[in-house]
């Protein structure tokens, strides 16, 4: 496994909440977990020559919000997240906007094409939980509607 990967992996955990992460590539796996009060720390876990059964990445997400603040707009594909339809626009939706069922919550690029995410439930938006040109992963939480 390349340590540039590694270094990545250790930078994207500084960052977030999450506790640790376990990725596998082919025959190798590394583990990299972050102890309360300790820095990170990456072992390698295995590496044999022996091919095994592949297993899915499993990656926790933080839970940024309760449950009880109302429901998450998740993200339904890979892509980067814009909040207005152009850089000089004003965006579609501003925490405290009311939205219904339908309206543009903000647009998604995916390999060159704009994607319109609008909103499942009808509410207020309590909390937009990604920067605007920001990358986003499937199911990542972007709103937070109450």
């Amino acid at each position: 496994m390349d340590i540039r990967k590694v270094k990545k992996l250790i930078e994207l955990l500084e960052e977030s909440n999450v506790a640790e992460i376990e990725i596998k590539e082919g025959e190798e796996s590394v583990r990299v977990t972050k102890s309360a009060g300790s820095a990170l720390s990456p072992s390698l876990i295995e590496q044999t020559t022996t091919p095994k059964p592949q297993q899915e990445l499993n990656v926790v997400q933080p839970q940024t919000k309760s449950d009880s603040d109302g429901a998450a707009i998740k993200a339904p594909m890979v892509g980067t997240f814009y909040s207005a339809p152009s850089p000089d626009a004003l965006p579609f939706v501003q925490v405290g906007k009311n939205v219904k069922v339908g309206d543009t919550l903000c647009i998604i690029e995916a390999m060159k094409i704009m994607n319109p995410i609008e909103a499942e439930t009808s509410g207020v938006i309590s909390a937009i939980l990604v920067d605007n040109g920001q990358p986003v992963e499937f199911d990542q939480p972007l709103f937070m509607i109450s």
